[in-house]
């Protein structure tokens, strides 16, 4: 037995704090378990005794005389902890802290908590709390409302987990308008215990929970909810309403990849990993369960759409093309029979346009022949009110075909009255309804995602035959000289040692040491200043390209030379990289930024000049599986640049994968790396290769100096 059930199914429950005294949580708490009839024992527990809500009240936990599952604790926050010690006497596992006054108020209450915890995890005890809303299950065995939201609660399928509890009180008050309902409910308040990854594994194989949404301010363990999340999303889908999403988490970062990113993109990057689906706002988080409570999963991505007006179709044809599905090609057999009663003006192509006067019967009969079809996997019902026709009676007749044909995702939509939803509110529906084509085609999308994710392939993550010793050998050059940032050459040789396409390139410190790298390299070569004050060389004239012969390379050192002394810079200068001059006007951009609560993030796109500008690109959370490397480079505009448009020869697409999964494992192996930045990344036009033109490591330096020192053994630094 799961010692949650002693929570979410309890067969007794103790209200510690009980109260006879009107509108307090106490007495709230007892009238909403006995409205919505909680089918175990009730023991209010009150120091004064007495009858509370009909039934006698214990004044203290140790009274009560039969076994507790559940404690629902309201006492004042300094009485909480001594409550705890009663609990464990009684024997009691489960407990849910309603009471407020702990981390959220304060170093004192932050303490305060953490004594509680300590108290939980000695006594052996699950707590969902302290400063939350309760707990709820709808399931008739059980119809427990263990929380003080002024309406009960509405029977459905979704299990639903709420960081804030004045939200999940406000949508227990809507949900009757919103046609949906919950099997389980959990507010976890300061999740000091229990938190959405322990809903979501308690969620897993709950029969009575087909789709879980949270509404989450906070992932208290990414790597954690991440490899819960991408299990249980391939059972059923997970939708996620994320808070907080203008926090600037790498604002005053000095690279691309790091000035690009941000919390927010990492919470992003983690939940597209994880399967889960992402929505902006409780409308859209809600409209999207109303779809998965009432749709099954598609078998494919081809929409057919029924209506009684060719604009509104059109509409809706549109909508369904931009979110990349198709428009269902309807069989020969299917317009025949289509033909055989519509009437002649009707059109039985997709969109099919019933004409105004369509009357109930014709919509029963286009949408039970339309499911039939082969080539068809999702439906669209669209009605507009004329000549008299009854929006609910037309509802009514298309819920009457779904449930003969519940195979196929429909979803109507009934530009009508506001009226009509009211209406369908009172009734028990198995088909969602929307006011807009917009609305519908969003939410066959969502389901035609949670398809794609379940079909999608686990992923591999890669490991590579690399020189990790000689990485390491780099990097502790640069600590020994108490410097964060890896000079020009450093990164390159870094990146050269984890197997990436460098350019073909010397080092030199003289004239003349450059025109024999040159000379060895062959012309053209681009050359590059390495600097262990400057990381931003083209703000200073330290990259010239282009150089044709021996004696242009020659009059461009000299140059440069003058230039850095003219600005007091030339103190810093190690010396100049003289690399290949890879020819190819198609740059990428990939690196590594690191979010202090995700930790690193993987970025790709368009890179050169136009990164901050475009802004053409997407992160993920290291580390990459080979599915993730894919999507990553196909999942930016510029992908159809490298697939090579106008003639260009196509990228190694594979090869560009591999560079990203082997930054990947670079930053596995080294996890103190806090930046890295390869723009640009140049697809050769010769060969389709990715090259690493230009590099740029940055390191958390007191982290790495630990880590490279280590001699423990067993660490990964040590390996």
């Amino acid at each position: 037995m799961n010692i949650l059930d002693k929570i979410m199914k309890p067969k007794s429950i103790a209200v510690i704090g009980a109260s006879t005294k009107e509108h307090t949580i106490g007495s709230d708490i007892m009238k909403r378990l006995q409205e919505y009839d909680f089918n175990g024992k009730i023991y209010p527990v009150n120091p004064k005794g007495g009858i509370i809500e009909g039934l006698q009240a214990y004044t203290t936990v140790n009274e009560i005389p039969g076994e507790v599952d559940l404690a629902i604790i309201v006492v004042n926050a300094k009485f909480v902890l001594n409550t705890i010690d009663q609990c464990h006497e009684k024997g009691i596992k489960g407990l849910c802290i309603i009471t407020a006054g702990f981390k959220e108020t304060g170093a004192e209450g932050a303490e305060l908590e953490k004594q509680l915890l300590s108290k939980v995890r000695e006594y052996g005890m699950r707590c969902v709390g302290p400063n939350c809303l309760g707990v709820v299950n709808t399931h008739p065995d059980i119809r427990m409302d263990g929380c003080f939201a002024e309406s009960l609660p509405e029977r459905g399928n979704i299990g639903f987990v709420s960081q804030s509890g004045a939200l999940g009180g406000g949508i227990l008050n809507i949900l009757k308008d919103l046609n949906l309902g919950f099997a389980q409910f959990i507010s976890i308040g300061n999740q000091a215990d229990v938190n959405a990854e322990t809903a979501l594994e308690y969620w897993e194989d709950e029969e009575d929970v087909e789709q879980i949404l949270l509404y989450m301010e906070s992932i208290q363990n990414p790597s954690n909810f991440r490899k819960l999340a991408s299990r249980i999303s391939k059972k059923k889908p997970i939708l996620a309403l994320k808070a907080g999403r203008s926090a600037a988490g790498a604002s005053a970062a000095s690279s691309h990849t790091g000035s690009l990113a941000g919390a927010d993109k990492a919470a992003n990057a983690l939940l597209q990993q994880s399967g889960v689906i992402r929505e902006y706002s409780l409308k859209n988080l809600f409209a999207t369960a109303k779809v998965f409570a009432n749709c099954p999963i598609p078998k494919g991505d081809r929409v057919a759409i029924i209506t009684n007006s060719g604009g509104p179709g059109i509409m809706a044809t549109d909508a369904v093309c931009e979110y990349g599905m198709q428009m269902a090609k309807i069989t020969d057999e299917t317009k025949a029979k289509l033909r055989s009663f519509l009437p002649s003006a009707a059109s039985v192509k997709n969109p099919i346009d019933m004409i105004a006067s369509a009357p109930i019967e014709h919509y029963k009969q286009t949408l039970e022949t339309v499911i039939a079809d082969e080539n068809v996997d999702m439906i669209i019902v669209i009605y507009l009110p004329f000549l008299g026709l009854k929006d609910i009676d037309v509802a009514k007749a298309v819920m009457e075909i779904k449930a003969e044909h519940p195979e196929k995702p429909v979803i109507g939509v009934f530009m009508t009255k506001s009226e009509f939803f009211a209406k369908l509110s009172d009734m028990d529906v198995n088909v969602p309804f929307f006011m807009y084509a917009e609305e519908a085609a969003d939410g066959l999308n969502r389901l035609n995602q949670q398809r794609l994710w379940m079909e999608r392939p686990e992923g591999k993550i890669p490991v590579f035959d690399v020189d990790r010793e000689k990485a390491k050998k780099i990097i502790r050059q640069s600590l020994s000289e108490n410097r964060a940032q890896l000079t020009t050459r450093e990164s390159i040789d870094v990146l050269d040692a984890y197997g990436i396409r460098v350019c073909k390139s010397g080092f030199a410190t003289t004239e003349e040491e450059a025109v024999t790298i040159g000379n060895s390299i062959g012309y053209p070569v681009v050359m590059k200043m390495t600097s262990k004050t400057t990381s931003h060389k083209t703000d200073v004239g330290g990259v010239r390209v282009n150089i044709q012969s021996a004696e242009q390379l020659r009059a461009e050192y000299q140059d440069l030379i003058a230039k850095l002394t003219e600005k007091g810079l030339i103190d810093g200068l190690e010396g100049v990289i003289i690399q290949e001059m890879v020819k190819g006007n198609r740059e990428m951009v990939c690196g590594i930024a690191t979010d202090p609560q995700y930790g690193p993030m993987m970025m790709f796109g368009l890179g050169g000049v136009f990164i901050e500008v475009m802004k053409d690109v997407t992160f993920r959370i290291a580390p990459l599986t080979d599915i993730d490397a894919k999507e990553m480079i196909k999942s930016v505009k510029a992908y159809k640049l490298l697939e090579g448009a106008r003639g260009t020869t196509p990228a190694q697409m594979d090869q560009i994968e591999e560079t990203l999964l082997r930054l990947s494992q670079l930053v596995h192996d080294f996890s103190f790396i806090d930046e890295l930045d390869i723009n640009p990344l140049l697809i050769s036009e010769k060969t389709g290769e990715g090259i690493a033109v230009d590099g740029r490591i940055k390191v958390r330096l007191e982290e790495a100096k630990n880590a490279l020192t280590c001699e423990c053994g067993s660490c990964s630094c040590c390996h």
